[in-house]
């Protein structure tokens, strides 16, 4: 049974700031200065054990999946798996945050998105948790927090399921798919199949308008009363969301809607934190993170009051500092 905690995200925006450019010119200019307490100071880097920025594996069935390796080498190890159709890069301000505090950090493009080969076939949980194993193996990760977003949790519970926590020292949900999205006489409380069928022939009938009603709507909690949308989140999304394959993205809707992971999260047998908002309007929290609590033994539940689904972007600050803390606990 989870232990639930409420805790409040505020989001800082940055402030625009107008100045003179000098005495020789006329013309305003805009600057952009982040507040004091949302910026990481970034740390000196150095050359001695660097690594690239961005590398590829190339799994046991020939997928190559980039992935990028952030941080020192020798730092205790977290794996972030993204959500869909995005790609590794929606995890970059968590990446960011947790290298520059003394973490290795290594997030991957899942098969068919992002920087990643698109191949026809395989766009399933299993292929992407064997996937994982494949990254995790080859750069011989261990003692691992494996934490991941939306269809990212459902990739890491399949990857608990089938490989176990042998390398994984502690897990994390967030916003996560499982147990199981789609409603079923054992799942009254999921969506309608109806939806994800919705889903899938908005994609075929032109997904790049699909992906701008989503990002400009409820993915970021924009179409409710008094919201503030932010363009710069509208337009990463779309982005990340066009450079994935079209038939994986299309194959991937029923991997994150339809597949049960309820015996996947009974073999968690590490610490399990779950992050959620409970105005999730993407993957309701009550079918999600409050019945995945009741499957993981020691789990605990922080509900956001009144955050969407992306909050690794909207309550970017909130997050970074609840996973920096339980990795570091």
């Amino acid at each position: 049974m989870a232990k639930v905690q409420n805790t409040t995200a505020t989001v800082s925006r940055r402030e625009m700031l107008a100045g003179a450019l000098g005495a020789a010119s006329a013309a305003a200019a805009l600057s952009v200065s982040p507040p004091a307490a949302a910026a990481d100071k970034v740390k000196p880097s150095t050359t001695e054990g660097a690594r690239t920025m961005g590398s590829r594996i190339t799994t046991r069935d020939g997928v190559e999946i980039y992935y990028k390796d952030w941080g020192p080498k020798d730092g205790p190890v977290v794996v972030l798996s993204h959500g869909w159709p995005l790609s590794s890069d929606s995890w970059e301000a968590q990446a960011f945050h947790l290298a520059n505090n003394g973490f290795r950090v290594v997030t991957h493009d899942r098969r068919g998105h992002g920087r990643s080969s698109q191949p026809w076939d395989g766009n399933d949980m299993d292929h992407y948790a064997d996937d994982l194993a494949d990254l995790i193996e080859q750069l011989d990760l261990k003692g691992i927090f494996l934490a991941g977003f939306s269809t990212g949790g459902g990739e890491i519970a399949r990857y608990i399921g089938r490989h176990g926590t042998s390398r994984v020292a502690k897990a994390g949900l967030i916003s996560a798919v499982p147990p199981l999205m789609v409603k079923t006489d054992k799942n009254p409380g999921g969506l309608p199949k109806d939806v994800f069928d919705g889903l899938q022939a908005a994609s075929l009938a032109d997904r790049s308008q699909l992906y701008k009603d989503i990002a400009s709507g409820p993915f970021f909690g924009f179409n409710r009363p008094g919201a503030k949308p932010s363009q710069g989140m509208i337009d990463s999304f779309w982005l990340q969301g066009m450079t994935a394959g079209h038939k994986n993205t299309y194959d991937s809707i029923v991997a994150f809607s339809q597949t049960d992971f309820t015996e996947d999260l009974k073999k968690f047998d590490v610490p399990t934190l779950i992050i959620h908002g409970d105005d999730d309007q993407i993957v309701p929290i009550d079918a999600a993170a409050r019945a995945a609590g009741k499957l993981i033994p020691h789990a605990e539940l922080k509900v956001y009051p009144g955050a969407p689904h992306g909050i690794t972007d909207t309550h970017k600050e909130q997050l970074n500092k609840d996973l920096l803390e339980f990795a570091r606990s």
